[in-house]
């Protein structure tokens, strides 16, 4: 066992981990985050998608000892300081962007690494960007819909579908 230390949502978290524990794992089991959702432990699903220093990873693989040092956010630090939804949280429920909410925490982290990177991304980007997360339920058109609007676009003619 090791002692892994970083810091996740802006406060000092530690605890100990096996050298195989997942970053997933010591967010879920030890941290209490369960808004990192697993769903497949194959990188395939994007439901686990974390920050670490600023860049999305998907956090069932990655070690938690790899994290050692670093800052992590998870949908838990993604609220506004008050509480409140962000810009983007409010954008996925404005637009009807989840359904049963499972893939909702990796996509809305994949969001953010997204319009960190691209603010005024198009329909094609958005599409493009979410090929590594799996959403059963919704068909994706909301999603993108929630995407281009939390970008600050016109969303007012796009049809739902």
């Amino acid at each position: 066992m090791a002692q892994v230390k970083m810091t996740v949502n802006g406060k000092a978290a530690s605890g100990e981990v096996e050298g195989r524990t997942l970053l997933s794992s010591f967010l879920r089991d030890q941290l209490q985050l369960t808004g990192t959702h697993v769903g497949c432990d194959t990188s395939q699903c994007g439901a686990c998608v974390v920050h670490v220093d600023g860049v999305a990873v998907k956090s069932c693989t990655m070690l938690a000892a790899e994290a050692e040092g670093a800052n992590v956010a998870t949908i838990e630090g993604q609220a506004n300081a008050d509480g409140s939804l962000n810009v983007i949280q409010q954008a996925f429920q404005d637009h009807h962007g989840l359904q049963c909410g499972f893939c909702t925490p990796g996509m809305v982290m994949s969001t953010a690494s997204l319009l960190k990177e691209n603010p005024k991304p198009t329909e094609a980007e958005v599409r493009a960007y979410l090929e590594g997360n799996i959403c059963r339920c919704t068909g994706y058109h909301n999603i993108v819909k929630a995407i281009m609007a939390a970008s600050g676009q016109d969303v007012s003619s796009i049809a739902a579908e």
